[in-house]
């Protein structure tokens, strides 16, 4: 009997812990506080059902996690948000955890499941959006539809990915890609608002995901659409550096490499966590085919337009402006993805990081923006007496050994003045590493 007693023992012991080891994990939680909404991440160790539903007095979301349990204590949510106040969590019967979430003021939540992607396993989404600035900004976006056309040159920055989604990684430091193109993006917003005549519009201002479709939508009504981002190559290739400019393309990539980085950015959404089965896609869906082929024209041309100034900072990838299936490119106005550099490379990691390539690449960019302008207005009807005259383009040169200022002037057929005046000499020397501003053959006079 007593045999047979142990093993019965056995079983009722390892039937709970097979249960408990079916139950779904809960196992962190994540806030990403954006301007009009705040996003909970709960990471779990897979799919489940859940329930959600708000209470009012005072205001709160209720989650209900059906078949999961509680991996370990939840971190304390941050104070950053202007709506999310605290989180309580805790087991309830039938293998249910249930988490409180206590708001400042009335919301309307959205709430998906994300299947593994990237980094992250199964995710549950919940986006919190304040129900009074939804409503104010619905009133603003009618009036704005019911307003006469603006005369401003309008340009929508858009810092890539964000929150969940870091972008690319440095192989040396540890860089992320989200967050050294929102630095560059914060320069050139600044430089745009700036100048008179000129808006900026940032997709995102903070360390937060904004889904690709909505920031495309945001460039309705604008001139331009700059997305702005930083190259890795896979693996160990360390080689590749320099910045590029891309366009969209509704026949296919014009190189490897742009095409491998198309697939790449369109992957975003799954890592910085969209519910994807209702967001259209494909150009012909975006563009209509009487404006797709000239929209896109226009693009490569605002992307040859900044491809000088950009060599002026630094060498480029490319010379000339390639072309893929980015989604994020997919809208009714002249759009680039400007690659800032490689973070993969050790070299252009450093510069990433630095401030001052920050500031000379968003300089760069608004550069290539102003000589863009008056054919970008002039295409909206705007007279081009009342756009500015758009800035010379220089080459770049670096003094090597045996240079001198007039060998450099004959090369680059300029005059030694002119080579004096636009790179602030006073005399003719010149030393080793010294890099020289050309005037480009149609801006010499």
């Amino acid at each position: 009997m007593r045999p047979a007693r142990v093993f019965f023992l056995l079983i009722l012991l390892a039937f709970p812990v097979s249960c408990w080891a079916r139950l779904v994990s809960v196992e962190n939680v994540r806030m990403w506080p954006a301007p009009d909404y705040t996003r909970l991440v709960f990471d779990l160790s897979g799919s489940l059902n859940y329930r959600l539903f708000m209470l009012k007095d005072p205001y709160r979301v209720v989650i209900d996690l059906h078949n999961a349990r509680l991996g370990g204590p939840l971190p304390r949510l941050g104070s950053g948000s202007a709506i999310v106040s605290d989180m309580r969590s805790g087991p309830r019967a039938n293998h249910t955890v249930r988490i409180v979430v206590d708001l400042k003021i009335d919301a309307q939540p959205r709430s998906f499941l994300l299947k593994p992607a990237g980094p992250y396993g199964h995710r549950l989404v919940v986006d919190l959006y304040d129900a009074a600035k939804a409503a104010r900004e619905r009133a603003r976006l009618r009036a704005q539809a019911a307003a006469p056309p603006s005369r401003e040159f309008v340009v929508v920055i858009d810092p890539g990915h964000g929150g969940d989604d870091p972008g690319a990684t440095g192989h040396l430091y540890g860089t992320q890609e989200k967050t050294v193109v929102l630095a560059i993006a914060r320069d050139l917003d600044r430089l745009v608002a700036a100048q008179p005549g000129m808006k900026a519009i940032m997709t995102r201002t903070g360390d937060y995901y904004v889904p690709l479709v909505t920031r495309r939508r945001m460039a309705k009504g604008a001139d331009v659409f700059i997305s702005i981002h930083a190259d890795s190559m896979p693996g160990r290739i360390v080689d590749a550096h320099g910045a590029s400019v891309y366009a969209l393309s509704e026949k296919g990539a014009t190189s490897a490499l742009a095409r491998a980085l198309a697939s790449d950015e369109n992957e975003s959404d799954w890592i910085g966590g969209v519910n994807l089965n209702n967001v259209e896609s494909g150009v012909g869906q975006v563009l209509g085919d009487l404006t797709k082929s000239a929209t896109i024209a226009d693009s490569v041309r605002l992307g040859d337009d900044m491809l000088p100034y950009l060599r002026g900072v630094a060498p480029l990838h490319s010379n000339k402006v390639e072309q893929a299936g980015f989604v994020v490119l997919e809208s009714p106005v002249p759009s680039v993805l400007i690659e800032t550099g490689f973070i993969s490379n050790p070299a252009d990691e450093r510069k990433l990081r630095s401030k001052r390539f920050q500031e000379r690449t968003a300089r760069a960019i608004f550069d290539g923006l102003e000589r863009a302008e008056p054919w970008l207005l002039a295409r909206r009807g705007v007279p081009i007496r009342t756009a500015r005259a758009p800035k010379p383009v220089f080459d770049q040169y670096v003094v090597r050994p045996g240079d001198t200022l007039t060998a450099i002037a004959q090369r680059h057929d300029v005059s030694v003045t002119a080579l004096r005046d636009v790179n602030g000499l006073r005399g003719s020397n010149i030393r080793i590493g010294l890099r020289l501003r050309i005037p480009v053959p149609g801006d010499r006079g």
